[in-house]
């Protein structure tokens, strides 16, 4: 048992210098870390929470702050009580350095009104005086992150979030936003495409990494896929990706990926609002074929799991959201991101 213990220490030691091929890229071992309050990221709780991340083996986190605006079409871009005020930014920033983590500050726009299943991928306008409104708007509200971000020595910046249809505006990206933000943030630039978008973005060159959200669909109909069937479907998407991504030549990081634990999580992973059964295996099979898919891709420079909500008491058996905390999910994240995975498969 120790010469395997040996052995499966040595192959993912392999697999972090592997995924080093690019300069100055090491694998980034992420969580999405989240509030929709204004003060949350100030609490004690809080701080706990994020201490219990960290103790994952985690060595990034992802800290998202959302703004909103009314519609689809709306031109205002605004915070509102759900927005994490930027003393609680700035704290849990800190606080995140002083426990050994980088972080990547990870800015969102929603909308508020949702009906009809509108997001924030179908922000979108006919014209392009309309388009020029909204952008300014954006950019408004990316360079007072982008300044935060400055101040406080964040790492990582991601200048969008699964904007489909704005994302398709190249000139205002390369010519507007980007160095704009360039001029005020001296760390690295990423955007966070949605899984069915990266390949129609136009202004990779213009950025640092490719960053996904990757919520591809792994089984069709089954809502008790077993782990062989999901880990084919993930070798598939990567693949694909490797494919696309040895033509852009680009270190890619996977900005989200996460499952739920319940019995659509394989299906539809993207889907947060669909019932079910509570299903703790789902998930963790989830975790397990993607860690095991992309972790010694050359071009993956990491992932980000969505999500760890900054309660210490979130998540347990009962629980059918995203976060993995108190759930076997979390066993197999602490296993890899440790690089002890044999000692989780003997228990």
């Amino acid at each position: 048992m120790l010469i395997s213990q040996i052995i499966i220490t040595i192959f993912l030691n392999l697999c972090i210098l592997v995924t080093s091929s690019y300069p100055e890229v090491c694998f980034q071992k992420g969580i999405c870390y989240v509030s929709w309050q204004r003060d949350r990221y100030l609490s004690l709780h809080s701080d706990e929470s994020l201490e219990q991340l960290a103790q994952t083996g985690a060595d990034w986190v992802a800290i998202i702050t959302t703004y909103y605006q009314d519609r689809f079409n709306s031109k205002s871009i605004y915070p509102t009580s759900k927005t994490p005020s930027d003393r609680s930014i700035i704290h849990v920033i800190n606080r995140a350095h002083q426990l050994g983590l980088k972080v990547m500050l990870k800015p969102h726009i929603d909308l508020l009104d949702r009906s009809n299943g509108l997001w924030r991928a179908d922000i979108g306008f006919q014209n392009y005086r309309d388009w020029r409104i909204w952008f300014t708007q954006y950019l408004n509200f990316l360079q007072h992150y982008a300044l935060l971000a400055e101040k406080t020595g964040v790492e990582l910046f991601c200048i969008g979030t699964e904007l489909c249809f704005a994302s398709a505006q190249t000139e205002f990206w390369r010519g507007y936003i980007i160095p704009r933000i360039r001029e005020i943030y001296s760390g690295k630039l990423i955007y966070a495409a949605n899984w069915d978008e990266y390949r129609n973005v136009r202004f990779w060159d213009d950025l640092d990494y490719i960053g996904i959200n990757a919520y591809f669909p792994l089984v069709e109909n089954s809502s008790n896929p077993e782990y062989e069937e999901i880990k084919v479907s993930w070798e598939r998407w990567a693949d694909e990706i490797q494919m696309w991504q040895e033509k852009i030549r680009k270190p890619i990081i996977f900005t989200e990926i996460g499952y739920r634990s319940c019995e659509s999580a394989a299906r539809r992973p993207w889907d947060s609002a669909s019932g079910g059964r509570v299903n703790l295996e789902i998930q963790a099979n989830c975790y397990k074929a993607a860690l095991a898919t992309l972790y010694c891709r050359s071009w993956c420079a990491g992932l980000y799991w969505w999500y760890w909500k900054s309660s210490p008491y979130a998540g347990g058996e009962g629980n059918r959201d995203f976060t993995p905390q108190g759930k076997p999910a979390q066993l197999v994240l602490t296993a890899w991101y440790n690089r002890s995975y044999l000692v989780y498969l003997s228990k």
